[in-house]
């Protein structure tokens, strides 16, 4: 990690722990917002307006969390208003690197090599880990925002004067429902996975693990029309979704979350399907990064031995790019 602008240690999984050995993750640092007119957004400053061409997104194909920031960025018709740089899957001793991998970009604004160097580019002194996505400025030359829930939240309404889209991914008449079930299914299912694999006892294990198989219990029984919100796509199905098309593949193995696999639900594993067939989408699903960038977590396979399958996962995704 970045200790006063300088790398001090190898890239390590765990970030922090309590002291029952739960996994607590990193809080996002840079949280300013583009809207339509350049004012403040929630957090943060203003000053950051919406233009085309202006802004890029840093991602991993890997990361959840950057990749729903790329599913919003596909459903919201924003490729040629924001630019995007993709990081090898593979995590190195000074975490998420630039190029040397089938579908990984060199950086184009630094020419750095690794991402912590765009971190020190926003603030020499930065102290913390240089995690994905990034959202970056590039007439300012600042860093907008490194915090996934923003992002997603702000190309939904931020460029709409410019892309007008019939798509709402946050109604307002749904926004303290939306709230609320995001809230749990990120604490207890998509970091829940992260809590379960990364956990340093068993008592943090077991009550990770169940909080994962209790929730994806929740909204196989929720399911009873096409979205979590009825027939209505909303950024809670985005947040659902990036951990669903990764579970079979990455967490049931590698994080020990092995109760179930997403195949054992019908409702869960249809709406999966029906999500990857959104225009778009299936674009920012690379199952060889995603497969690639975990099984090489040397904390958790210190051999880095991936696995062929599961067979059901690459016919689900076999025409993802």
């Amino acid at each position: 990690m970045l200790v006063n602008g300088k790398w001090v240690e190898n890239w390590q999984p765990v970030q922090k722990a309590d002291e029952k050995g739960r996994f607590v993750r990193q809080v996002s640092s840079f949280r300013n917002w583009i809207t339509p007119d350049g004012s403040a957004g929630p957090t943060g400053e203003g000053g950051f307006v919406a233009e085309p061409g202006r802004y890029r997104l840093y991602v991993a194909l890997i990361c959840p969390w950057a990749s729903r920031t790329l599913i919003a960025r596909k459903l919201k018709g924003l490729e040629a208003m924001i630019d995007v740089t993709v990081v090898n899957p593979v995590l190195s001793d000074q975490g998420w690197q630039f190029g040397g991998y089938p579908g990984a970009d060199e950086d184009p604004l630094f020419g750095a090599t690794y991402m912590h160097e765009i971190y020190t580019n926003a603030d020499p002194v930065f102290t913390g880990r240089a995690t994905v996505p990034v959202l970056w400025d590039m007439q300012r030359n600042v860093m907008v925002n490194n915090e996934s829930a923003d992002i997603l939240r702000m190309l939904d309404t931020a460029f709409e004067h410019l892309v007008p889209s019939d798509i709402r991914l946050y109604p307002q008449e749904l926004g303290a429902e939306i709230d609320a079930l995001s809230a749990l299914i990120y604490d207890r299912l998509n970091n829940g996975v992260y809590k379960a694999g990364f956990a340093s006892s068993q008592v943090a294990y077991d009550e990770a693990v169940t909080g994962v198989f209790e929730t994806l219990d929740m909204l196989e029984g929720r399911l009873t029309g096409d979205y979590l919100m009825g027939d209505t796509l909303t950024e809670v199905d985005i947040r659902t979704f990036v951990t669903l098309i990764r579970f079979d593949a990455a967490y049931h193995g590698l994080f020990k979350t092995n109760l179930r696999q997403i195949a054992d639900y019908p409702r869960l594993t249809a709406y999966m399907q029906r999500i990857l067939e959104l225009p778009g989408v299936r674009d920012t699903v690379n199952m060889d990064h995603i497969t690639r960038g975990y099984y090489s977590i040397k904390a958790l396979n210190p051999l880095g031995i991936r696995p062929v399958g599961p067979a059901h996962v690459s016919a689900m995704t076999n025409n993802a790019s």
